[in-house]
């Protein structure tokens, strides 16, 4: 249904965002995890068709969306990262003037704005303008606009953010059930976000996808490189760098150390098994330094012989 083929983004000045990218999705939950600055909004920019790609082809039904993008942008609902609003409006005049920019008739749009806004929580709000939402409430609109017009493909860009954990819940909930019959990718870098609703996730990192399965796929990856070590407090500083460190807790004994390497640590390690947390920083981490070695590489290249 939707094809990225080969896509590279690169930015004025070199800046390589997308690095050869092939991904194809058909109905069903993509949930794409990456840290900060992997290419993630770039990509998802490209998907929306906001931003052309530097090269390769992203399709939708076969037929180029690059060259001929407004059947796709007609089955598509966007909620990018930043997300802007007219301050003045209410958050129904505002819905009803992004349903009128997407061809709907003002009698099919007003139902279902009263339908969203209520599924998004937000009916009591609605005669308050949107320069008086808090960050939270401006977040639930990007929401409820992504779902006008019934979009075949969704493309949320971090939608979590701002909203607090019963609201997470709710929102994961809801495109885990648009994901039944649409294309929906749920882009973020957040973990908990994806491990509850995606059977299918995507990693990236440099701009370049590094790996793609099931949440049991990306579990077993992990096997054997998660460890578990008590320390004492002076030890710390040293176990942080020489070791990616998950997570620390201090206890009366000394600090408790989750940490991820290939290798058994010296200093009487256990071995845990990985929760998706642990995988996907395994697959970041590899990546980095598979990057810091071509760095070296391009630096102090061999000697010819």
């Amino acid at each position: 249904m939707l094809e990225l083929l080969g896509i590279t983004k690169v930015y004025r000045g070199g800046k390589r965002a997308v690095d050869d990218l092939t991904l194809r999705l058909r109905p069903g939950m993509l949930g794409l995890l990456g840290p900060n600055g992997a290419g993630k909004s770039s990509l998802m920019r490209i998907i929306a068709t906001v931003t052309r790609p530097t090269s390769g082809k992203l399709l939708f039904h076969g037929e180029s969306a690059v060259a001929r993008p407004q059947a796709l942008r007609k089955s598509l609902g966007y909620l990018p990262q930043d997300f802007g609003v007219y301050p003045n409006l209410t958050s129904r005049e505002f819905l009803l003037y992004l349903a009128s920019a997407k061809g709907l008739s003002a009698k099919t749009a007003k139902p279902r704005i009263d339908e969203l806004l209520e599924l998004v929580n937000l009916t009591e709000a609605v005669k308050r303008p949107l320069g008086k939402y808090s960050g939270g409430m401006l977040r639930r609109v990007g929401i409820a606009q992504v779902l006008l017009g019934d979009p075949q493909v969704i493309i949320v860009d971090e939608p979590t953010a701002g909203l607090d954990p019963e609201e997470r819940v709710r929102f994961r909930n809801l495109l885990s059930d648009l994901a039944a019959e649409r294309v929906v990718v749920l882009s973020t870098h957040i973990v908990s976000d994806v491990e509850s609703v995606a059977s299918d996730i995507a990693v990236v990192a440099g701009g370049r996808l590094q790996t793609r399965g099931t949440p049991e796929e990306l579990l077993r990856s992990a096997a054997g490189q998660v460890w578990e070590m008590l320390v004492d407090p002076g030890s710390v500083a040293l176990i942080q760098s020489q070791y990616t460190v998950i997570r620390m807790v201090r206890t009366t004994e000394g600090v408790r150390i989750r940490l991820l390497s290939r290798e058994r640590p010296a200093g009487g390690a256990e071995s845990l098994a990985p929760d998706l947390e642990d995988a996907y920083l395994a697959v970041v981490r590899g990546a980095e330094d598979m990057q810091e070695l071509g760095r070296q590489r391009r630096q102090h290249p061999a000697p010819r012989v």
